[in-house]
């Protein structure tokens, strides 16, 4: 973390307007700077179990190589990375292998899987991965730029064709994700480095929010929240007021002078 800027940051997630139950999962890890989003599914519940199985396995990695900086890792380094971005891209690796492992070893559990989204505050700046279609976001300077790129069916075809406004909301495979933890044996992590300024904000979120809302209410909404606590809650809000048609999931930081 850079000195002279903290963090605040608060989370939250909700069931949603369609749904039973709540196949999110999130964590705040203050200790470690590590803050997640875990968007799970698969049939019978195991889409909880997924993402439940995806947070605790980035935690734990993240708790043990704390203590312990030379600790055996189960993936080689990628050498053209640092340390640190390496050990994000690791736990996330790791988190895929177990949940691949869980679903191949329990029929109930055939197919279940998930998304991840996680911001890593490291001197100076943050690491950000992601796998899927959960988001991150940053708003800056009145503006709000998605930061990650969905992993899905849609986004492959907007990147090879041109696809009208009219194509992209009517296309029929929206929620076919090309990418996610669970899927293989092995996964390919995204990652990318930002230097966050004084008054940044980041929305991690899983897609319950940014399907529903438009970005350009995300971002009216969070400027004109007088705290993150209540930007959080206003944002889940809208998301149900628009049909929440998916479990809700956001987290937001914010760097502060």
């Amino acid at each position: 973390m850079t000195e002279s800027l903290r963090i605040e940051v608060v989370g939250e997630t909700n069931v949603g307007m369609k749904r039973n139950h709540n196949e999110d999962n999130f964590a705040i890890l203050d200790e470690e700077g590590l803050y997640i989003v875990a968007d799970g599914m698969g049939g019978h519940a195991s889409g909880e179990v997924a993402s439940a199985l995806a947070v605790g396995t980035i935690r734990d990695f993240f708790k043990a190589t704390s203590q312990d900086p030379d600790k055996t890792w189960p993936y080689k380094m990628d050498r053209g990375k640092g340390y640190e971005e390496n050990r994000l891209i690791t736990s996330i690796k790791l988190a895929n292998l177990k949940i691949y492992e869980e679903a191949q070893g329990n029929i109930g559990k055939r197919g279940m899987g998930t998304t991840v989204v996680a911001a890593f505050a490291v001197e100076g700046g943050v690491y950000l991965s992601h796998v899927g279609d959960s988001r991150i976001y940053r708003i800056r300077d009145g503006k709000i730029e998605q930061l990650t790129e969905d992993h899905s069916l849609l986004n492959d075809y907007i990147k090879m064709k041109r696809l009208t406004a009219e194509e992209i909301a009517n296309f029929p495979h929206k929620n076919v994700i090309v990418r996610a933890l669970g899927m293989k044996e092995n996964v390919k992590v995204d990652t990318r480095y930002e230097a966050p300024r004084a008054g940044d904000v980041l929305l991690l979120c899983s897609d319950g929010l940014s399907g529903p809302v438009e970005d350009a209410d995300m971002l009216a909404i969070v400027r004109s929240s007088t705290d993150l606590k209540g930007a959080v809650r206003r944002l889940i809000a809208r998301a149900n007021e628009n049909g929440g048609p998916d479990n809700i999931t956001v987290v937001l930081l914010k760097w502060v002078a």
